[in-house]
């Protein structure tokens, strides 16, 4: 019973933080909603996920999707599909998230790998990528902020 109430909170949390995301007339200018949104969202997954927050022009949000469902300790992520999602939302920029079940927020390789082929993917039709964000547990690390972007 009180995982049923858990999760329900859970849930109304989410929908209080993304309808301020989605919020008309505000632009996403606050960093650490973004990353509490991401940390109700993919913190206590058991596999990794890959998501996107597709943004218009004036960096609304437009959609949030997870778009890629992984193992434990992995997921393929496919520049294509990014690419053409971002095209159907007519997306002017986006934000990339994906959790670390192990807790370690540390970017891997193939992390900074994809997060470049991803931007340069991006970038020949014109879609600005604003941050890639790691959820591992409660901690987060920020590409922008590392200056990895």
């Amino acid at each position: 019973m009180f995982q049923r109430f858990e999760s329900l909170v859970i849930n109304a949390a989410k929908a209080i933080l993304f309808s301020k995301l989605r919020k008309p007339g505000s632009a996403l200018t606050s960093p650490r909603a973004v990353v509490d949104y991401l940390l109700l969202n993919l913190a206590a997954l058991e596999r990794e996920v890959f998501s996107v927050i597709y943004l218009n022009t004036q960096h609304r949000v437009i959609a949030y999707r997870e778009e890629f469902q992984g193992t434990l300790n992995a997921a393929s992520i496919y520049p294509r599909e990014i690419v053409k999602r971002t095209l159907e939302l007519n997306a002017a920029a986006v934000i990339f998230a994906h959790n670390h079940p192990s807790g370690n927020a540390e970017p891997s390789q193939a992390d900074i790998w994809i997060t470049e082929r991803l931007t340069q993917a991006l970038a020949l039709v014109d879609v600005t990528v604003l941050d890639h964000i790691i959820i591992g547990g409660e901690e987060n690390m920020s590409f922008a902020e590392k200056g990895l972007l």
